[in-house]
């Protein structure tokens, strides 16, 4: 029988907030059991259902006597990402490489767990025969298979505490007979046992294997750190975890089920989770215990959102593909953006505690983790809330986020507050600015007709208008960060009082504008002195740079004996971008400055990248920053020395319908009405204004802690903006009992880390949560992909009618019930 799987509203706002607890997880747990029973039945009913049928009579045997050891397997870290691969990924089908034949050493697991008396044929491959759970036989040879027996005692069978040790289990292949160790957990000759880690304290105890055997995840040996060096350091990261998060650790107490080793990489850790292997986490060696502890918190919070899309929509298709996640090198599709935030509350409330209990050093190293985390967390619910096509739950669901990260700030960073507190939050900023700008000239692309009509409007001194569209590429393969340069200018960050002056940090980026570091700086400055266009150098440093690097080619293809203008001030190509009613071209030229300039006149210098930010910002200015144009020109007196090439602080403020009275630069139709004859004109213009001016759009939301609820990092201080840009229009209404239109939408995988086998994962920097050294597919950051009966859809399991929920306090979910057990064929459906 088929029923709906009810999601009570306490517990989806628990789980909003950032945790929910033992029953929140116990909850899920059940809801994946269910959809891990029915992508069973799928599997069974698919074109690899001869391959999966033999193995599936051996668990449902199991299931029969000794329920408990069915479901182990079931919940376990192999079963989900096996099911995953067979349905979507199996290669052969029904040829000798199918897939689903895995399944047959899942069933041995189970067998010896219930001391059930079996015989199945297991893939071998390379050699070695891997019995996840278990542990991985060696030295097979060519063999492409083997025979596992069970053998149990009389009257063992489904009697708890006779397992294991009481079975004994053979391997037969062509070439002879190996016999495992009566006690699996001991090491034999080609026998190396997968290990289990125990760890108990203040009455919580944690039993993880630190699965090495598993054909469907990485198969990777603990050479950094054998099973003692792992016991000793989760016994004590466990300690750490009851003693200062005990809510979180009865979480994983109920939820954790296994931790894979990964290799190490070449700086830091690196961490992972599978979206098909709920409570599975995959590390590197961690190092130390609180590494260890921060680890599990992360990647287990990827583990709870995985599930609970299973349930409910939190977005649907549409909207922007590819998105800026501050902790990730690479672009993030919209669930991967939304699993990176959910992730880092687990850091917040790390770093929150730690902060608070460390004094010196280790307390400032704490508050500045913790304010770079927030700082994380509100960018990225800023991009889901601008981005992010939320339903109505999704919208619920980030609203319950960001006022978890609003009330965290209100508790204070650690960073002491007053002068401190904001040094380091202005020091966090800068990193984040100059971050944003260096992953903007990495990825996006300003389209070039549109870059190409900015570049016209500028020399013809006109407002800039709608910026043109942007186009973030796709990553391929691992992707680095930003490189050593902006590490090391970040590094610096965290003792420098303020940033370089933007005006200097123009005059750089003019002299090299191919230099990303250059931007890097700019942005942050701009950022900082609050400059006109300071948005538009951030979010669209592509489009100021290409700008900047148009006029001046333009420019230095003048005919010969023309005075060669100064390059353009990306001040003033930020400033002048967006609609702004900008009168003369910023640079001085452009067929209507130059008809109405007496001839001989030379015609003023380039922009400068902060007016042209500030034009594209849509920054009313009045008169050119350049002091010229038409009106201007044409009023001064035959011989007047001309004006020199713009200022780029002028042009930056120039763009957005601001009311900027004289020209920065010193100007403008008054300012050059009241200079004598003959009197020299203002300076060069500002590399700085040219990118506030891009592009007609008011750019002001991407600020840290100015946008609204929804990315990949914490809760912003003001309410969430995803209401107003995102209308409700998803499915699974909490709080109503009939079943939403739709299961979660499809999309790409969950995780913010390394490239690993499995299917997501986060590489982070040594105790650093932020931006990973070391990327990984999309496999590990987005929702669930469903299992439906049709590849696409929404999955329709299930699990315990009601779920815990009272009646009517429910989310109307396509996930179901099977009432009696899918592993009897005939009692799940697809």
């Amino acid at each position: 029988m088929i029923g709906p799987y009810v999601l009570p509203d306490d517990v989806f706002d628990a789980l909003a907030a950032g945790a929910g607890g033992r029953p929140a997880v116990l909850l899920l747990l059940r809801a994946r059991r269910s959809r891990n029973l029915l992508l069973l039945r799928r599997a069974l009913d698919g074109p690899c259902g001869r391959a999966v049928e033999p193995a599936a009579d051996l668990l449902a045997g199991v299931e029969r006597v000794d329920p408990e050891a069915a479901r182990s397997v079931i919940d376990g870290p192999a079963f989900g990402t096996w099911a995953a691969r067979t349905l979507r990924d199996c290669p052969a089908h029904h040829r000798g490489g199918c897939a689903g034949r895995d399944l047959a050493a899942l069933a041995v697991l189970a067998a010896v767990r219930a001391a059930r008396p079996a015989r199945v044929t297991v893939p071998v491959r390379e050699g070695r025969l891997r019995l996840p759970g278990l542990g991985t036989v060696t030295g097979l040879g060519e063999t492409p298979e083997a025979l596992v027996v069970v053998e149990a005692p009389a009257g063992a069978e489904g009697v708890p505490g006779t397992s294991a040790g009481s079975c004994r289990v053979r391997v037969l292949t062509a070439a002879g007979e190996h016999v495992l160790p009566r006690d699996p957990s001991r090491p034999g000759h080609g026998w190396q046992p997968v290990a289990v880690l125990d760890a108990r304290h203040r009455g919580l105890t944690l039993r993880l294997p630190l699965e090495t055997a598993a054909p469907e995840l990485p198969a990777l040996e603990t050479a950094s750190a054998g099973p003692a060096a792992w016991q000793d350091l989760l016994r004590q990261a466990w300690e750490l975890l009851v003693d200062n998060h005990p809510r979180r650790a009865e979480e994983l107490a109920a939820g954790l089920n296994g931790i894979v080793p990964l290799p190490a990489p070449a700086r830091g850790v690196a961490s992972a989770t599978s979206r098909h292997a709920f409570g599975t986490v995959l590390t590197s060696w961690p190092a130390d215990p609180e590494r260890l502890a921060l680890t599990l918190l992360h990647e287990f919070q990827h583990s709870k959102l995985s599930a609970l899309t299973d349930l409910v929509t939190l977005y649907e298709p549409g909207g922007r593909p590819r998105l800026y996640a501050p902790w990730r090198p690479d672009p993030r599709p919209p669930g991967g953006l939304l699993q990176g935030i959910y992730a880092h509350l687990g850091d917040l409330a790390f770093w929150q505690e730690r902060s608070g209990s460390r004094h010196g050093p280790a307390q400032a190293d704490a508050a500045w983790r913790l304010a770079q985390t927030r700082a994380h967390v509100e960018r990225g619910l800023t991009e889901a809330a601008s981005h992010v096509r939320l339903t109505a739950l999704g919208t619920r669901f980030l609203e319950r986020l960001a006022r978890t990260v609003r009330d965290g700030s209100r508790g204070g960073t650690g960073a002491g507050g007053g002068s401190g507190g904001e040094r380091l939050a202005r020091a966090v900023a800068r990193v984040q600015a100059g971050d944003e700008a260096v992953w903007r000239l990495r990825w996006a692309a300003a389209d070039d007709a549109g870059t190409e009509r900015l570049a016209a409007l500028w020399r013809a001194g006109r407002p800039a208008g709608p910026l043109p569209a942007e186009d973030v590429r796709a990553a391929t393969g691992a992707v680095a960060g930003p490189g050593p340069e902006f590490g090391r200018w970040a590094a610096r960050q965290r003792g420098a009082e303020r940033a370089r002056p933007a005006r200097e940090a123009a005059d750089a980026v003019l002299a090299a504008p191919d230099r990303a570091q250059g931007w890097a700086e700019l942005a942050a400055a701009a950022a900082e002195e609050d400059r006109p266009g300071a948005d538009v150098l951030r979010t669209r440093t592509e489009l100021v740079r290409d700008l900047c690097v148009r006029l001046t080619a333009r420019q230095a293809a003048m005919p010969p004996g023309t005075a060669s203008p100064v390059p353009p001030d990306s001040l003033a190509l930020a400033a002048w971008p967006a609609g702004l009613a900008v009168g003369p071209d910023p640079s001085g030229g452009g067929p209507a400055v130059d008809a109405a300039r007496p001839p001989g006149t030379a015609p003023p210098g380039p922009p400068d990248p902060l007016a042209l930010a500030a034009w594209l910002a849509n920054t009313a200015v009045g008169p050119g920053p350049s002091g010229g144009g038409p009106a201007a020109d044409a009023a001064m007196p035959p011989g007047t020395a001309s004006p020199v090439p713009p200022d780029s602080l002028a042009l930056a403020a120039w763009p957005a319908g601001l009311a900027v009275g004289p020209d920065p630069s010193g100007g403008g139709p008054a300012v050059d009405a009241a200079r004598p004859p003959g009197t020299a004109p203002p300076g060069p213009p500002d590399s700085l204004a040219p990118a506030a001016w891009p592009a007609g759009t008011a750019v002001g939301t991407d600020r840290p802690g100015a946008g609204p609820a929804a990315g990949e990092e914490e809760a912003v201080e003001r309410a969430p903006q995803a209401r107003g840009a995102h209308p409700a229009r998803g499915s699974g209404r909490v709080g109503r009992g009939e079943p939403p239109e739709a299961g979660p939408a499809p999309g790409p995988p969950a995780g913010d880390g390394l490239a690993v086998p499995a299917e997501s994962g986060s590489a982070q920097a040594p105790m650093e949560p932020a931006r990973s050294p070391g990327p990984d597919p999309a496999a590990d950051e987005g929702p669930v992909a469903p299992a439906p009966p049709d590849p696409g859809e929404g999955p329709t399991a299930g699990a315990e009618p009601g779920g815990g929920g009272a009646p009517g306090q429910k989310t109307g979910v396509s996930m179901s019930q099977n009432a009696r057990s899918p592993l009897a064929k005939t009692s799940a459906t697809g």
